[in-house]
């Protein structure tokens, strides 16, 4: 367990490994005159780069020449939506991502459409990812508040146990006169009281937990995030591709006034009335497509066009009119194979398409008041057209050909189907939710209100971000739970803010605009599936199925793994008391037989440490885990209440021990039984009262909240290995004659047995009223 727990912690900080990789594709770029390709890290600053659909951007680039040029930035900005690109002199400064019709290419981000020429701006950590790399070196990890408070707790007993130690040692040879006996006294003392078991508990507690995790599909990459899990009190979430599937689903069409909702008739045929539309938006596109939108295009067309007039798989693409600044349509024209006109698909931003179809005023304030109630419902709109060319020369612009408009095409990035069930239990668990996005306001407020999310009436957009003041905004992040069109600097200054708020903040995030947010969060979760390897390395947990309701499970094992930490811990030192106590009484007090030799306690530990680690672990989660709210984090391991109840608890297991002790000293007296054969009888008893006494409080302390009775009758498998073995040693120490002499133990009669029984049933009692009367005096004690 250790060297998974090693390994696991020890796995170094790739993120800028990972940046470099992934902004390292092959690059083809012009030098002396010639074409050549190259890895993308030798591009360099003043390269002209040809690229191509499909191609990775290898800088940050300015487009000079450009054909039907769109690229995927969703993982710099969070936008679900292909980006078009114009082109623009060599001499524009760069510019930052985000929007349509700009000139600047990013690196890393893949081009879904067309091909041109680019002018290679910046590279390295100069570029927009490079500088998300400069940032996640700038922000160390935090250490947890139980590994400080671990450390603390550790020194202090240590400390004592040392005091204690040399005290004994000095009481001893005052009263033998030997240095070695003081000596070996005072090293029991030690071991008795050190509770060794701290740092080994957190081993197996976060390594078997980090099973237990990915056994839901979380994988656990910094132990110090399950502590922390079960304490987050905000779930920051990325829209794309974590809320929703990042792919786009044409949702809605409309024509001549009519609306088709596809999403409520996904098994009905598709009426004749919306076959042009679709047919018109597939020869708008690409034959192969990479861009989303044309992708749905062809999805729809295959679902519901097969084996119909309205596909042309045998035509031939003509030419291409691509995007241009002034004009945000695509035209595409097309020759049949009986020859004939030429047929024309164009698409594109709605009025751009009002403009080729030169529609009339009138019409064109109807359109866009359809157009403005697909946008209020978080769709993305497209315009399409039609249109015929008989001459045998095309025109050198879109404007010249003679268009009809068909119609208009909602499109959504549709949510997970899990996603609502999971947001509701997170605010039943006292979780709030907030959705941090570089989409649109109108989209994320849309899609906030299908998931379920509350406080969706206002939005913050990453402009409005720049502008508060720092009071004023953090007042708002109290309130709101959208934040849209975010910047990646904006999305770590989210986080930091809810963090010096106080809150324990849990992050999710795919793209490489969510790595410093990832790093930065307490609990940074990646997605598996489709984030990029940047946010993955940058993250402390990684979805590996990109499911909400995995992040909930992984919360609610998080509060179970805590909570029997929790358990365990006060069972340690509850259990350390009355071992102490055995080992420091006899020795203060000077008796003549010891209760604790060094061999005793290493026989304890070999009863504690599996009872510590493999018991408490394995216990079940209770009831109420995920109908309370997060922990306070700040809140220690050990409250004072805790303290106090696990020192009640030892120190009955301590007056038990020594009681029995006396009972069997007094009952070998009465039976004439005198001198050395008495005394280790009476260290026989109380040795095996210690032994009951620790299976009591095992099984007293496995829940907290539950009626205690019950906790005799549901054994788990663990703790009967346990027990079992435990009384099995047990009776091989007192009845074997090696072991016997070893021990310094004698064999001991059925009434002993019995006397033993009876301490055992009275250690139940009283540990189940102490636990029934702290629980009555707090939630939890």
């Amino acid at each position: 367990m250790i060297g998974i727990t090693l390994y696991q912690e020890g796995k170094s900080e790739k993120t800028v490994e990972a940046l470099r990789d992934l902004s390292s594709p092959r690059a083809q770029v012009i030098r002396d005159g010639a074409s050549i390709r190259i890895p993308g890290r030798e591009v360099v600053q003043g390269d002209i780069i040809i690229i191509q659909e499909g191609d990775r951007v290898p800088a940050d680039a300015l487009l000079i020449w450009g054909n039907h040029v769109r690229a995927d930035e969703s993982m710099l900005t969070g936008e679900s939506m292909a980006v078009s690109k114009t082109t623009a002199d060599p001499k524009t400064p760069m510019g930052s991502p985000g929007g349509d019709g700009i000139p600047f290419l990013f690196s890393g981000t893949l081009l879904v459409q067309g091909h041109g020429i680019a002018l290679a701006k910046n590279t390295g950590i100069h570029t927009e990812m490079g500088k998300i790399g400069q940032m996640l070196k700038q922000i160390e990890p935090e250490k947890t508040l139980l590994q400080l408070e671990t450390r603390r707790l550790v020194i202090i007993i240590f400390s004592l146990a040392m005091v204690l130690c040399l005290t004994v040692i000095g009481f001893q040879y005052a009263y033998t006169h030997s240095w070695m006996q003081g000596l070996l006294t005072g090293l029991t003392l030690a071991m008795a009281i050190i509770p060794e078991e701290f740092p080994f508990v957190l081993t197996i507690f976060f390594a078997l937990g980090a099973w237990r995790i990915s056994r839901n599909k979380v994988l656990t990459r910094r132990m110090s995030a399950i502590e922390t899990l079960g304490a987050a009190t905000v779930l920051c979430s990325d829209k794309t591709g974590t809320i929703t599937e990042n792919k786009m689903r044409i949702v809605q069409l409309a024509v001549e006034g009519q609306t088709y909702d596809l999403a409520q008739r996904l098994r009905e045929d598709l009426p004749e009335t919306y076959h042009e539309l679709i047919e018109y938006g597939i020869l708008a596109s690409q034959r192969d497509p990479f861009d989303p939108m044309e992708k749905a295009f062809q999805d729809i067309g295959e679902g519901k066009l097969a084996q119909s007039e309205h596909l042309h798989q045998s035509w031939k693409l003509i030419r291409e009119y691509p995007l241009s600044p002034e004009l945000l349509s695509i035209v595409h024209v097309w020759e049949s194979t009986e020859g004939g006109d030429f047929i024309i698909g164009a698409k594109g931003a709605p009025e751009s398409i009002f403009d080729l179809c030169h529609i009339p005023p009138e019409r064109e304030e109807e359109l866009s008041e359809a157009v403005a109630s697909m946008a209020a419902e978080g769709l993305r709109v497209l315009g399409v057209a039609k249109g015929v060319f008989s001459g045998s020369k095309l025109p050198s612009r879109q404007h010249d050909f003679d268009f009809s408009f068909i119609g208009l095409v909602g499109f959504e990035d549709p949510i997970r189907p899990t996603v609502p069930d999971a947001i509701r239990e997170c605010y039943s668990a006292g979780i709030r939710v907030v959705m941090i996005t570089g989409d649109y306001p109108v989209t994320a407020q849309n899609i906030a209100q299908q998931i379920g999310l509350r406080d969706t009436e206002q939005v913050i957009t990453g402009t409005e971000l720049a502008y508060f003041l720092e009071e004023e905004l953090q007042e708002k992040i109290k309130k709101v739970s959208i934040f849209a069109r975010v910047l990646p600097h904006q999305k770590l200054k989210i986080v930091e803010l809810l963090k010096e708020q106080g809150q324990i903040v849990a992050m999710t995030g795919d793209g490489v605009n969510d790595a410093a947010a990832l790093k930065s969060a307490h609990i940074g979760i990646a997605m598996g599936e489709r984030g990029t390897d940047v946010a993955r390395e940058a993250s402390s947990m990684v979805l590996l199925d990109d499911s909400f309701p995995s992040i909930v499970a992984a919360i609610r094992l998080g509060r179970r793994i805590y909570d029997n930490l929790k358990k365990a811990m006060s069972y340690i030192v509850s259990v350390h008391i009355p071992i102490a106590g055995a080992a420091l009484i006899p020795a203060m007090l000077n008796w003549p037989v010891e209760l604790l030799t060094a061999v005793h306690v290493v026989f304890l530990e070999m009863l504690i440490d599996p009872t510590c680690s493999v018991v408490f672990e394995s216990q079940e989660e209770e009831a109420d885990i995920m109908s309370r709210n997060p922990r306070v984090r700040t809140q220690p391991l050990f409250t004072r209440e805790t303290l106090a109840f696990s020192i009640t608890q030892g120190i009955i297991a301590l007056l038990l021990v020594v009681g029995a002790f006396f009972l069997g000293l007094w009952w070998e007296l009465d039976k004439g039984n005198m001198g050395t054969t008495a005394h280790l009888t009476a260290k026989t008893l109380a040795f095996v009262t210690l032994i009951g006494t620790n299976i009591g409080l095992i099984m007293v302390n496995r829940d907290w909240k539950g009626a205690w009775i019950n906790e005799y009758r549901h054994w788990s498998p663990a703790l009967r290995m346990v027990v079992a073995g435990a009384i099995s040693f047990l009776l091989l120490v007192i009845y074997v004659p090696f072991l016997q002499d070893l021990f310094g133990f004698v064999a001991l009669r059925w009434s002993h047995w019995g006397m033993a029984g009876l301490i055992f049933l009275l250690g139940i009692v009283l540990f189940g009223g102490v636990k029934r009367a702290f629980s009555l005096l707090a939630s939890t004690p």
